[in-house]
């Protein structure tokens, strides 16, 4: 019986993880999406996250905490890929594949590439950080409910969320 009972339970848990594994994506409260562009350089950047939404919250206190590590999305870890070594505000980014986090604030934000890109984006640390710039976000011109990154042909990588919106050069 005992035996029967510890099968029973690990037939349920290997389930329950299988159908959150297989579970439809475009049907999360916030959605996946992705942008790509090839810039000036000749570097390739692709973009995928999901788009977490506003809600009636205010950015910097009730989500995305100003002075806290933010996985900037929801869910999985945001990917930042590029297919050239570029620089990023100056800085040198080498081609690969990053997790990206921010840290809001008021001022400036902080922006994290981090080598650990396959995880949950909730899994940071600061160990695996292969590069961080520093900038100071603006008022979006309009209010975007949903979270979006845009990638210009010059390089400018802008996220907008709410009444922000933070840039980012890439070289």
């Amino acid at each position: 019986m005992k035996k029967f009972f510890i099968l029973t339970l690990i037939s349920a848990v290997f389930l329950s993880f299988n159908s959150f594994a297989q579970q439809d994506k475009s049907k999360r409260v916030s959605p996946p999406d992705s942008v790509s562009q090839k810039i000036k350089s000749g570097a390739t950047i692709t973009i995928n996250y999901s788009k977490p939404s506003v809600k009636g919250r205010k950015i910097g206190t009730e989500i995305a905490q100003y002075g806290k590590v933010w996985r900037t999305g929801a869910n999985e870890a945001t990917t930042f890929q590029v297919t050239k070594d570029v620089k990023v505000e100056g800085k040198a980014l080498p081609a690969g594949k990053y997790s990206l986090y921010t840290i809001p604030g008021e001022k400036e934000w902080v922006v994290i590439f981090n080598k650990n890109w396959k995880q949950w984006g909730t899994q940071y640390k600061e160990a695996d950080d292969q590069l961080r710039v520093t900038v100071a976000p603006e008022k979006a011109e309009s209010f975007n409910e949903q979270m979006q990154f845009k990638i210009a042909k010059h390089g400018e990588v802008s996220l907008s969320w709410g009444d922000v919106e933070v840039e980012f050069e890439v070289k």
